[in-house]
């Protein structure tokens, strides 16, 4: 019995001497080079002298048709490779393979009536696939694909003429209606990552899987560059897994074939940056020398740099697939910078509470389309380095009034650190027994240990059951440009590593969303500059911080003792 297996465990090398990231599997070798010659033949339909793709296009390509069609059992028509995740910078010819792989599959299938489908994110990129297409088959000098298929631009639509088969390719924009009575033998989904900003972006994926199980010969294809915000939704859990596939973490049942040309993550977090060096750029570029070339990325990159930061990591997201842990702009606070070199993930509530001598609390909170943000900040009794962990809570509705956020609010809630509430009070009281469970250690200040925003919502403390004391421990904790101390000391204590978080994805998120506007000598970080983009956490971070820098001592002083075992700080 012929075994199986995606993992390829020595891909780094592969990439670095530029070998395949197919690895060797047993398949029908008379098939899949039965698609290979039929994908040689197409022709590019938008360069110059129109050269066939057995010498514009790269042997990477070839290897995702050999591996896709060569993997078909003819004697239980199951197709072994049922699904590719293949993750590709710009500028290397993924949405033109995409529609070279659909005609491909078009003249290798043999299901009658069968229909196939080739989704974009929007309008735009699924206009330029289905050009793509078309153009291939105006382009056969032989004429031979002008008889076989029939063009319907307006629908959108290539028939096969072949009264055998009469298989349809149909272009669609990605949305809940893109699977609707349709049972398609192969589906191709180009750039799954903007999809993710759809809040049915997970239903619809479902959908289409569902729409593939009747036939055992379907395929369904992801074809996408990295993000340019962090990895979130569908498209997260689809990379997570095609690399715990390639990796060999997943074993069981697996179809995916993973072909992912990014750096390893060493390379991407490194303080050195050594995915700036050009000459470690064709580990991830397999077309190179044919759609893009190293000195023209060079300039583009040149030009990218001038402009900042935010504008570098967004363009190697998207030509180099640097994965991008904060998503940082222009007027960014700069404490963003480094933000993520100061995570301990390791750092949960129970380990902040028994390795500091005195704790604050930040809670910043406003109407039901607002986070509701705690921040519980600690200060090592041994180390004296600051300690945060934070926890939110957004009601249900934001989630359908906030389509944008919605997939990523979803992640947050599975991960732990948000609270989806069903009840208009179900944040206070979370909030209320975080900060009585802190009480109880005896942890906190006497008074001054709880801030809160002066503006926010006038019966905050009641709401909050803050009783036994805690109404006496509850600050008001001034708002605004009077941020800027806070905001100061908190980036320069991430700067030099006195300052440690649980290296949460929402406090990424919240992070990269906070812009900073000046005024006069202080500076504003609020939800009025931050616009729609949630921040509360942050600004809950900053109450607690304004406290914990008066100074305090616990409730409890006099009776601390030295329970430091030997915690470690680990940076991820």
């Amino acid at each position: 019995m012929s075994t199986w297996s995606f993992a390829c465990p020595d891909w780094v090398d592969r990439l670095k001497s530029g070998r395949s990231l197919v690895p060797d599997l047993p398949l029908n070798a008379e098939e899949a080079a039965r698609a290979v010659a039929i994908f040689n033949k197409l022709r590019l339909p938008d360069v110059p002298g129109q050269p066939r793709l057995a010498d514009a296009a790269g042997d990477w390509f070839r290897d995702i048709v050999r591996a896709a069609f060569g993997s078909l059992d003819e004697a239980t028509g199951a197709r072994r490779v049922s699904e590719v995740f293949c993750l590709v910078p710009k500028k290397n010819s993924k949405t033109t393979g995409a529609a070279a792989l659909a005609i491909t599959a078009m003249l290798m299938n043999k299901r009658p009536n069968a229909e196939m489908l080739l989704v974009g994110p929007t309008q735009e990129v699924a206009n330029l696939a289905f050009q793509q297409a078309v153009g291939m088959i105006e382009a056969d000098d032989e004429k031979y694909l002008q008889k076989r298929f029939h063009v319907r631009h307006q629908l959108k639509t290539i028939e096969d003429l072949d009264s055998r088969f009469k298989t349809t390719l149909k272009v669609k924009t990605f949305d809940m209606r893109v699977i609707t009575g349709a049972k398609p033998v192969m589906v191709i989904v180009d750039e799954l990552h903007v999809m993710s900003a759809f809040s049915y972006a997970s239903n619809v994926i479902g959908q289409i899987r569902g729409g593939l199980l009747p036939n055992p010969e379907s395929l369904l294809v992801f074809i996408t560059t990295q993000s340019d915000e962090p990895p979130a939704g569908v498209f997260r859990d689809e990379l997570a897994y095609a690399r715990g596939v390639r990796d060999g973490g997943i074993t069981e049942r697996v179809r995916m074939l993973p072909v992912l040309y990014e750096f390893p993550e060493a390379m991407q977090t490194d303080e050195a940056k050594p995915w700036r060096d050009p000459k470690n750029w064709p580990m991830v570029l397999p077309n190179l020398g044919r759609s893009i070339t190293i000195e023209r990325l060079q300039d583009d990159y040149a030009a990218a740099r001038q402009k900042g930061e935010a504008e570098e990591r967004r363009w190697a997201s998207q030509h180099l697939n640097v994965e991008i842990g904060l998503a940082l702009h222009a007027n960014r606070w700069r404490g963003a910078d480094y933000w993520l070199g100061a995570a301990d993930r390791s750092l949960t509530l129970e380990v902040l509470l028994e390795r500091s001598e005195v704790v604050t609390i930040g809670i910043d909170g406003g109407g039901l389309d607002d986070l509701f943000g705690l921040a519980v900040l600690g200060r090592c009794r041994r180390t004296r380095h600051w300690l945060l962990w934070n926890r939110a809570w957004v009601h249900d509705e934001v989630l359908a009034d906030r389509k944008d956020i919605a997939e990523r609010l979803r992640d947050f809630a599975a991960a732990g650190d948000l609270v989806i509430c069903k009840n208009p009070t179900e944040d206070f009281k979370g909030a209320a027994e975080i900060a009585q469970r802190v009480w109880n250690t005896g942890l906190l200040p006497k008074k001054g240990g709880i801030g809160l925003d002066p503006a926010g919502m006038l019966d905050t403390p009641a709401e909050l059951g803050f009783c036994g004391g805690l109404d006496e421990v509850a600050a008001f904790v001034p708002q605004g440009y009077k941020h800027s101390g806070r905001a100061w000391t908190l980036e320069r204590k991430l700067k030099d590593k006195t300052i440690w978080h649980s290296g949460s994805a929402m406090m990424a998120w919240v992070v990269g969303n906070a812009k900073v506007i000046q005024t006069g000598n202080a500076i504003a970080i609020d939800k009025q500059v931050a616009g729609k983009a949630k921040i509360d956490p942050l600004i809950a971070t900053f109450n607690a911080v304004h406290l914990l820098g008066l100074n305090p001592v616990s409730a409890n002083a006099e009776d601390v003792i030295d329970v430091y075992d030997g915690y470690e700080v680990v940076t991820l």
